[in-house]
């Protein structure tokens, strides 16, 4: 059966280890990572068409925009923190079908790696353009059902919770560990 689901609102935790470092009032927009396939073109020796051959996932870069200023992500910014920091994403979808809200969910962790301020204009709302780089992790949920999830460092990628590379570690002899 059809259905409309709508993006309607989102908060966004800049870290988990305080859950009072909420983003609601300051949120402006929010990209989640683009989901891109990597493809080359093959034209075989012997063949008469070319022909696309997947090769992986592009890197993820998710944005986010905030009105004013946040001190405590500049000080999340670039060299004085080199270590990767949890951002969570939560998000009201609405089922226009039933009229219910859904809860939408994204867990990445990066690094804060781009900060651009607005231009200054008297009268205007200054926000800031930041970019989490460095991705490593990545979750997705929908209805708190995972749809996507991913760890580079464990060689994960699950969607739909089947894990897709099951064959390729135990072949490769990667270890997993969650």
């Amino acid at each position: 059966m059809s259905n409309l689901y709508v993006w309607e609102a989102a908060n966004l935790f800049c870290g988990d280890e305080d859950p009072t470092k909420s983003k609601h009032l300051t949120l402006q927009n929010l990209r989640l990572p683009t989901l891109e396939e990597i493809f080359q073109d093959h034209h075989a020796g012997g063949a008469r068409v070319a022909i696309e051959v997947g090769l992986g996932i592009k890197k993820l870069e998710p944005t986010f925009k905030l009105v004013g200023w946040d001190p405590d992500l500049l000080s999340q910014f670039g060299l004085g923190a080199k270590g990767k920091k949890r951002f969570t994403a939560y998000q009201i979808i609405r089922d226009k079908r039933a009229g219910t809200a859904i809860e939408g969910k994204a867990v990445i962790e990066g690094r804060l790696g781009k900060i651009a301020p607005d231009e200054f204009k008297r009268g205007d709302l200054l926000a800031n353009d930041y970019a989490i780089n460095e991705v490593t992790h990545y979750e997705l949920y929908f209805d708190r059902r995972e749809k996507f999830y991913w760890d580079f460092f464990i060689n994960s990628v699950r969607i739909d919770g089947v894990d897709q590379n099951s064959d390729e570690n135990t072949i490769l002899r990667v270890p997993a560990s969650v």
